[in-house]
C-alpha cells in the first residue's frame, strides 16, 4: 500500500500546486527577479490593422465597427472585417458601417479567415478582436504601448465579462486567472491569450494549424522564436458572459477539443526555445491544468483503496465526496469547478473520437 499512498499524495499535491502553489511560486519569483518594463513613453505610433473575423454576426458587426472607430489612438488605424462564409447580412452591414475592407470569404474556420485578413492588412501591427467584444476608448493605445520594446512580439489585453443586463459577471476564478497571467507576464511571458483583444507584431505573425487557434498557439510559438508574449491589463475589452455554468462548460469542452492537438502535436511540449522559467509556466499552468481531471480520478481511486490505513484517508475521501455532492446539488462554486475541471477530459475524448475541425460557433447567449 506504500506505492498506492505515494501515488495518492503525488496526485493530490499536483492538484493543489497547479491551482494554488503555482501562483504563490510566481509571486515569489517575480519579487526575486524584478525586471520592470521600460518606463520610456513610445515616441511613435505605428500603423495598426484591426482584424475582426465574423461568422453570422449581423446583429453586432455595425456596433463593433463603430466602437473601433471611436478608439483613442494617434496613429493610422485600418479596420478589416473578414466574413467566414456568413449566411446572414454580416457582409452588407459591415460595408454599410464603413469598415475599411470587408472580405467575403468561403467558410474555412476562424484561423484561415484571420490569415486572409493578415494578407490584405497594411499595418505594422496586427490587432485581432472578436465581433462581440467592446473595447474601452484607450484600449488600442494601451495594447500598442508595450510594442515600443522591439523584443515584444505579442500582447494580450484584458477581457471582462458582463451579464446580459450589463452588470459585471467576473467570478473569483477569472480574477484569479488574470492575476496569474499578470505574474507570468512579469516573469517569463504569458502562456495563453484571449480572442477579445490581442496584438502581434507583423513580422512575428505565425500561420498556425487552422484547428488550433491563436489564443494558445501564438504566445508559446512567438516565445520559441525569441520574442516576448505579454499581458497588458490596462487594455480592456468587454464581452457578454455565457449565461449559465452548463453553457460555459460546453464552451470549454469545445475549446479543449482544439487545445489537445496543440498540446500533443502543436509543439507545446517541446522545450526547444523555452527559457527554464517559461518551461516552468507551460508545465504548471498548461500541462498540469489540463491533466487535473485525470489527477482527480487517480486521487479518488487511490483514496478509496487506502481506506482503513489511516483516519486521514477517511477525511480526504469525505472532502472529495463533499465537493462532488455540492456540485450535484447546485452549489455554484463547486459546480463550476467540477464542470470546468472535467472539460479537458471530455474535450480529449471528443478529439480522439471525432477529430477537430477548423470550424467555430458562437457561444450561446454572448451576443
Amino acid at each position: 500500500m506504500i506505492a498506492v499512498a505515494i501515488v495518492f499524495w503525488i496526485s493530490a499535491a499536483l492538484i493543489v500546486y497547479t491551482h494554488v502553489g503555482y501562483a504563490l511560486l510566481l509571486w515569489v519569483l517575480t519579487r526575486v527577479r524584478r525586471h520592470p518594463r521600460d518606463p520610456r513613453p513610445a515616441t511613435r505610433h505605428p500603423s495598426v490593422s484591426i482584424i475582426v473575423a465574423a461568422y453570422d454576426e449581423q446583429d453586432v458587426i455595425a456596433r463593433k465597427i463603430a466602437n473601433l472607430r471611436e478608439l483613442d489612438y494617434d496613429g493610422s488605424v485600418e479596420i478589416i472585417v473578414c466574413s467566414d462564409g456568413s449566411t446572414d447580412a454580416t457582409v452588407i452591414r459591415a460595408q454599410e458601417a464603413r469598415a475599411d475592407l470587408v472580405l467575403d470569404l468561403p467558410r474555412a474556420g476562424k484561423v484561415r479567415t484571420q490569415d486572409a485578413g493578415v494578407e490584405r492588412a497594411s499595418g505594422e501591427l496586427l490587432v485581432f478582436s472578436d465581433a462581440n467584444s467592446t473595447l474601452e476608448r484607450d484600449a488600442l493605445r494601451r495594447l500598442v504601448a508595450p510594442f515600443a520594446d522591439p523584443t515584444v512580439g505579442y500582447v494580450c489585453g484584458q477581457v471582462r465579462f458582463l451579464r446580459p443586463d450589463g452588470s459585471n459577471q467576473e467570478g473569483v476564478y477569472w480574477r484569479y486567472e488574470m492575476w496569474v497571467r499578470e505574474l507570468e507576464s512579469r516573469l517569463a511571458g504569458i502562456t495563453a491569450g484571449n480572442g477579445a483583444l490581442y496584438g502581434v507584431r507583423r513580422d512575428a505573425y505565425i500561420v498556425v494549424d487552422p484547428r488550433m487557434g491563436h489564443d494558445l498557439s501564438l504566445p508559446f510559438n512567438i516565445v520559441k522564436r525569441g520574442r516576448k508574449a505579454l499581458y497588458e491589463p490596462a487594455a480592456r475589452a468587454e464581452e457578454k458572459m455565457v449565461p449559465s455554468i452548463e453553457g460555459e462548460f460546453r464552451r470549454k469542452r469545445r475549446m479543449m477539443s482544439h487545445t489537445w492537438p496543440i498540446v500533443m502535436r502543436g509543439g507545446m511540449l517541446s522545450p526547444r526555445g523555452y527559457s527554464p522559467l517559461y518551461a516552468l509556466e507551460i508545465f504548471s499552468h498548461r500541462v498540469l491544468r489540463y491533466l487535473t481531471p485525470f489527477l482527480h480520478a487517480v486521487a479518488l481511486g487511490t483514496n478509496i483503496a487506502l481506506l482503513g490505513e489511516s483516519w486521514i484517508y477517511v477525511a480526504t475521501l469525505v472532502a472529495q465526496l463533499a465537493l462532488l455532492a455540492a456540485a450535484l446539488v447546485g452549489v455554484r462554486t463547486a459546480r463550476y469547478y467540477v464542470l470546468i475541471t472535467a472539460s479537458p477530459a471530455l474535450g480529449l475524448w471528443d478529439w480522439l473520437r471525432t477529430g477537430t475541425t477548423p470550424g467555430w460557433e458562437k457561444a450561446e447567449g454572448t451576443r
